[in-house]
Formats: C-alpha cells, sequence, structure tokens
C-alpha cells in the first residue's frame, strides 16, 4: 500500500541531509528533556551547527516542531509495515496499538502546540493522518480477514479509543496499557472473548 508524501521532506543534497537530520534528532531529544519551549541556539548547539543553519533550514520554531513530529509519524508508520512483515495478523495489530499508545503518551505537548500553531484540521496534520490511517487499515483488515476481530469494527474506533486512553495529561504508563489490554479484549469475536478457557 502506498503512503502519501508527509510534509516537511528532508533535503536531498548530503550535507544538508545531515545537517537536517542533525537538527531534528537535537530538537526532539531537547524537547522531550525540556519541553518545546526550550531556545532554539540550544538545539542548534546541541546539533553542533550554527544558529544560522538552523533558521535556513527552518525559519521559526513551528517548522521545527512539524519536522519532528513529521519524524515521529513516520516511525509510527514504519513500524505498522515492519510488525505486518514479522508477526501474524492480531499481533502485528496488537504491537502496533501498543507503540502507538507508547508514541501518544511521549508527545503530548508536541501535538498540543503545534496544534496551537496551525489548527488540527491543517493540511499538515491531514497528510501525517492519511499515513497513519493506511498503516493502521492494513493491520486492521488482516486481521478482521483472519477472523481475530470483530468485523464491525473500524480504524477510527481504535483510534478513538487509543485517544481516549491517552488524552489524560496525568494517565501513568502502566494505566494505559492495562487499558489497552481491556481494549484488545474487546476487538475479539464475542465467541472467542466469552469461550471458557481450558483446562
Amino acid at each position: 500500500m502506498a503512503t502519501q508524501p508527509l510534509p516537511c521532506s528532508r533535503p536531498t543534497r548530503a550535507d544538508a541531509a545531515r545537517n537536517y537530520d542533525r537538527l531534528v534528532t537535537a530538537a526532539r531529544d531537547t524537547f522531550a528533556e525540556h519541553g518545546t519551549d526550550t531556545s532554539l541556539e540550544e538545539i542548534a548547539r546541541r546539533a553542533g551547527v550554527g544558529i544560522g543553519t538552523l533558521y535556513r533550514r527552518f525559519p521559526n520554531r513551528t517548522a521545527l516542531l512539524e519536522a519532528v513530529y513529521v519524524d515521529e509519524i513516520q516511525s509510527v508508520v514504519e513500524r505498522a509495515y515492519d510488525f505486518d512483515r514479522e508477526l501474524e495478523p492480531f499481533a502485528a495489530l496488537e504491537a502496533w496499538l501498543r507503540s502507538f499508545v507508547g508514541y501518544a503518551l511521549s508527545k503530548k505537548s508536541l501535538s498540543h502546540e503545534l496544534t496551537l500553531a496551525i489548527g488540527q484540521e491543517s493540511p499538515f496534520f491531514q497528510a501525517c493522518k492519511t499515513n497513519v490511517q493506511q498503516a493502521g487499515s492494513l493491520l486492521l483488515d488482516k486481521a478482521k480477514a483472519t477472523g481475530d476481530v470483530r468485523p464491525e469494527v473500524d480504524l477510527m474506533d481504535l483510534l478513538r479509543l487509543v485517544g481516549g486512553i491517552t488524552h489524560s495529561p496525568d494517565t501513568p504508563p502502566e494505566q494505559a496499557h492495562r487499558l489497552l489490554d481491556i481494549v484488545l479484549c474487546g476487538l475479539r469475536p464475542a465467541a472467542a472473548a466469552t469461550a471458557p478457557a481450558k483446562g
């Protein structure tokens, strides 16, 4: 299944691509450690480049936030295709949902600030959503085709459930994954969910 091009494409020239990668990595690590209001000068310093190099690639904080967000979304999407190749359908869907919960818990402030800056319905967010939905639909459809997931479940059901699990700012990771366990049980067809345990 082909994905749609994500915004904030990485440059193709080797030196520009190296600087881009350094800046995105430094920004991601700095945002995780100190929040998204960290100074751009500090990010440039950690990337080992001058502030002028940062501004040539990212003219403002929002552009850098977008690049970090896209980098993370690309990882979410790629994991779906990796799990599809490596695992049985339901196991692939479960592994992806667990990774998605972990991602959502760790990226709340980044997503929130970007939403305030550009709006949830912006073309940027829509492109990211399209790629996530394509990847998730692939896993869900295969799990439904093997009879491991209720036929009436659709991807938006799953994404809304994951969003509900991770929405609260004080949800600890262990509770989030416990709630996901309940969701995963609910995905199973009724006969499998209610069958008595053997032995």
